[in-house]
């Protein structure tokens, strides 16, 4: 697409910002220098939400493609940032902000765009191959995403999706392919991000493809909120058992590499000091974290989750369970916020819409309420998100919960990230709270590790502005901001703050504002 050359107006923004960015001042000081040596910092994006080129070179419609056309803002993923023909100037981005590692993900429709039941789409394995060569061409180590909330149409029109355990032999199926070809180069392997997140939306909300739900938590045609999330699940650990037995026995040891799993996990914190909000907080953690991580590591749901729930919770036979315990050799936790949480057991928990809208939220399983308010104060400052609130402590507290319940084992922090509220930061480039919001939560994350947490890696949500799934283009987490009409990347203060950071050096503003001019001048079209 044409650039828009002229600077005139880019230089009379610049004058108006620049008192604004010299006047930036945080009093959190924290240094690249605080993480241990060989500590990953990367920024962190996925194929559906930036790739675009969605029928191109052999790629088939996915999950996501078929879903889109009912999103009430008419926002879809087709062209979404161009990433496919752009990702070399992406790279660039990423080389010149200094990253070590570039978490991304394999579109399972570009690859395979009828599963198993068709050919494998070998322009999908040269363009990945592409980007892993020139990733590590410039020194950043490729962290794979395998499987990240978007698969083959053809597999839900099948069987069903995640609700047929065929679906776990597809996965594998999937996974092999990546690891023949890429495993040779790629030493950090995630098989599924948050399934439990992704379950949580498409099968008891229904806002996510496939769109399943009953009441209380939705209309949808057809779907059963109480079951049908625990199938999913179910399904998709032992998936990931499977294809990460696969890899120890067939490819880690070509590059001594390692492979996980992400889970996305809030913190919970009490909404009282009484004693039944408290075991409502653990509760909320495990039947939100611990119910992915739990099976993984040990073999079996949680307790907490096995009291709870009786046998609507699949029992797995012990051949499973020995597939699944240590089938992990890192946690990912995608952190962004906490909850206070209040006990439904021996305390009423009414919600209507209303209320869940200003914070509440209906009882999770495990007779669970969330609020993000107690006696009407926020938890936190407000973001983009909603019920996301700026809560830093809370990344101490979740890597300790799980530096503490799985015998400290490898965590990433695969995604952090802010979103600006659509009242502020209209000039989108002066984006002081999203610095802010990344210092405050890497010092407690610094604090964590000094702490004894094995943190390992720490992952900006994300590069660029993207679509974010269901709320589509309006969400922004990016360091760069990205221009619809001609999806030219613009930088903001944070990619000039993230890439001082990772330079270890003077966190100036006026080095900041030095980057947002030579860059602005090169991307920039108004």
């Amino acid at each position: 697409m044409k650039k828009n050359t002229t600077t005139g107006s880019v230089s009379r923004f610049l004058i108006l910002l620049l008192p604004a960015i010299v006047a930036v001042k945080s009093s959190i000081d924290i240094k690249r220098s605080d993480f241990p040596d060989g500590f990953l910092f990367g920024t962190a994006t996925s194929a559906y939400q930036i790739e675009g080129a969605y029928l191109e070179d052999g790629s088939g419609p996915s999950n996501w493609d078929h879903f889109c056309g009912n999103l009430p803002n008419g926002d879809n993923g087709y062209i979404a940032e161009d990433y496919y023909h752009r990702y070399m100037e992406d790279i660039e981005r990423m080389h010149s902000l200094g990253v070590n590692a570039y978490r991304f993900s394999i579109s399972w429709s570009r690859v395979l765009p009828k599963g198993k039941f068709g050919e494998v789409n070998q322009a999908a394995i040269i363009f990945y191959s592409k980007i892993i060569d020139n990733i590590l061409l410039r020194g950043i180590q490729p962290f794979v995403t395998i499987h990240h909330f978007d698969y083959p149409q053809e597999l839900e029109d099948r069987y069903g999706g995640w609700l047929s355990p065929l679906m776990q032999e597809d996965f594998v199926y999937f996974a092999e392919i990546c690891f023949k070809n890429f495993a040779d180069r790629v030493k950090y392997w995630a098989t599924i991000n948050e399934p439990n997140l992704f379950v949580e939306m498409a099968y008891v909300r229904g806002t996510y493809p496939p769109a399943r739900c009953s009441p209380p938590y939705g209309n949808c045609a057809q779907g059963n909120s109480d079951v049908e999330p625990l199938t999913a699940a179910n399904n998709m650990l032992l998936a990931h058992a499977k294809a990460s037995k696969l890899y120890g026995e067939q490819f880690k040891l070509e590059v001594n590499g390692m492979i996980g799993i992400i889970v996305h996990a809030f913190m919970y914190i009490p909404l009282t000091d009484n004693k039944e909000d408290k075991e409502a907080a653990k509760r909320a953690l495990a039947f939100n974290v611990a119910w992915i991580l739990d099976p993984v590591v040990f073999g079996d749901y949680p307790p907490e989750m096995r009291c709870y729930h009786g046998n609507e919770l699949p029992n797995f036979s012990s051949d499973e369970r020995a597939l699944l315990r240590d089938s992990i050799d890192f946690i990912g936790i995608n952190h962004y916020s906490t909850f206070y949480a209040k006990d439904c057991i021996y305390s009423s928990c009414i919600c209507n819409d209303s209320s869940c809208t200003k914070g509440n939220d209906r009882p999770l399983r495990g007779f669970v309420s969330t609020f993000v308010e107690r006696n009407g104060v926020p938890i936190g400052e407000p973001t983009g998100m909603i019920r996301f609130f700026v809560v830093p402590k809370g990344m101490e507290d979740i890597v300790l919960y799980v530096k503490d319940r799985y015998h400290n084992k490898a965590i990433f922090v695969t995604e952090n990230g802010y979103s600006s509220p659509d009242n502020e930061d209209k000039s989108y480039q002066h984006d002081v709270k999203r610095i802010n919001f990344h210092k405050s939560y890497l010092s407690y994350l610094a604090k964590a590790t000094r702490n004894g947490a094995d943190v390992r890696g720490y992952f900006i949500w994300t590069l660029m502005d993207d679509f974010e799934w269901a709320n589509g283009y309006k969400t922004k987490f990016g360091l760069y901001r990205v221009h619809l009409p001609t999806l030219n990347r613009i930088p903001k203060l944070s990619a000039g703050w993230y890439r001082d950071f990772l330079s270890n050096a003077s966190s100036s503003d006026v080095e900041s504002s030095d980057y947002i001019l030579s860059d602005e001048k090169k991307y920039m079209a108004y």
